[in-house]
């Protein structure tokens, strides 16, 4: 059932659907992790579900923002909420992120944010029934290797790339990292609690610049009660 929920307490309305996969604390980690410098023009979000990141970024900055979502009923939400907010400077598109390409020239975007399909698909997959919700969490429609291809082509040079993902795949991750020459400068873990492992990682990557990188922990639990600038300190 489609309803109109607050989008946390970011004074936002978001359209969603129970039966459609939700916005989720991860969007809300990778928007707050994301910094908005005064040069930066354009913003691409791939994999954008129902536009949390659009909308919370597109609402406190001055910046060209186009998200890309590949399904059609997720799609038409993101584009009520941005009506419902009235944000002019977003605008959606209804396709697979690997073919933007046909959208876009190459070195077109000044930053790329992704909050990706985190698991593979292989024999030992448990993929939801639900195939709208099975392609928000598995690589059905579109793997991290793409990703990192259409990030490569599109992003400028010295362009910054977000990502948010699980700490499992790290080592895939910085393994694409050295191929598409997108050079990590932060990572952040994030703990529910600082003695078990780490429940997600998120990125900034540069392209094509020196090497670097600063590595940092964050524990976010229960008695988190908003995660705006919740960042600020440890950039």
């Amino acid at each position: 059932m489609e309803v109109l929920n607050d989008l946390y307490d970011y004074g936002l309305k978001i359209y969603q659907d129970d039966q459609l996969f939700k916005f989720s604390l991860d969007s809300l980690l990778l928007t707050e992790f994301v910094k908005i410098e005064a040069s930066d023009k354009k913003l691409l979000d791939i994999c954008s579900g129902n536009a949390p990141l659009p909308l919370i970024i597109g609402k406190n900055n001055n910046i060209e923002i186009t998200g890309v979502e590949i399904g059609k009923e997720i799609f038409d939400l993101a584009e009520k909420s941005i009506k419902e907010n009235k944000l002019t400077n977003i605008q959606m598109l209804n396709c697979n992120a690997k073919d933007l390409k046909n959208y876009f020239p190459g070195n077109n975007f000044d930053i790329i944010t992704c909050n990706p399909p985190f698991f593979k698909v292989d024999k030992t997959s448990l993929i939801n029934t639900e195939i709208k919700k099975a392609i928000a969490r598995h690589e059905i429609t579109i793997t991290l290797k793409e990703i990192f291809e259409i990030v490569k082509y599109l992003l400028k040079d010295n362009g910054t790339f977000y990502l948010v993902h699980r700490p499992e795949r790290l080592e895939e991750i910085l393994a694409l990292v050295n191929i598409y020459q997108l050079h990590v400068k932060e990572m952040i873990f994030i703990y529910s609690n600082l003695k078990k492992d780490a429940i997600m990682v998120l990125f900034k990557m540069k392209k094509n610049a020196r090497i670097g990188v600063k590595i940092k922990s964050f524990e976010i639990n229960r008695q988190t009660k908003t995660y705006q600038n919740i960042f600020k300190e440890v950039k």
